[in-house]
């Protein structure tokens, strides 16, 4: 037989134990603000959110797609650019998702391969704005200067992968 001492069910943790009745009241909060119409809007107007950083790369990728979609808007389809603005909207809109994807790293090699991929999109980025500045003419200042935002881009991730 154990010498040691056995607990009793009745220990003072658990006889002391009453349950509380919270005052509190729930309130029912919608996750999403009611809709103006049949299709979510988006607001171009919205003030910035203040809680993040101006240099928030995350937002800044965000946002660069987004001027993208817009262009891409713009663009008349036809036979020589319906392949471009495909390729565009894949490789623009994938720089920021790769970016998010590197921002939830689960390893230093899973940060760096997400990175490398933000980049590389970055960099194919570059070279369908200059095909579809060849392709549009009328268009071309823009696609140069969303271009240069892609430059840029290219050129923050290039450096976030060599440290």
């Amino acid at each position: 037989m154990s010498t040691g001492k056995l607990q009793n069910s009745n220990s003072k943790l658990q006889g002391n134990f009453k349950p509380q009745t919270s005052k509190l009241t729930v309130e029912t909060v919608a996750p999403y603000p009611p809709a103006r119409s049949s299709a979510w809007e988006l607001n171009d107007n919205a003030p910035a959110t203040t809680d993040r950083h101006p240099f928030d790369l995350e937002e800044r990728t965000a946002r660069f797609g987004e001027a993208v979609i817009a262009f891409l808007k713009r663009l008349p389809h036809g036979p020589q650019t319906n392949r471009l603005i495909d390729q565009l909207l894949g490789c623009a809109t994938s720089i920021g998702a790769n970016y998010c994807e590197a921002s939830e790293k689960q390893s230093n090699k899973d940060f760096k391969c997400s990175i490398a991929r933000a980049k590389k999109e970055a960099k194919e980025t570059k070279f369908f704005l200059r095909m579809i500045a060849a392709a549009e003419p009328r268009l071309a200042e823009e696609a140069r200067t969303l271009y240069r935002e892609a430059n840029q881009l290219h050129l923050i991730l290039a450096s976030i992968y060599r440290k």
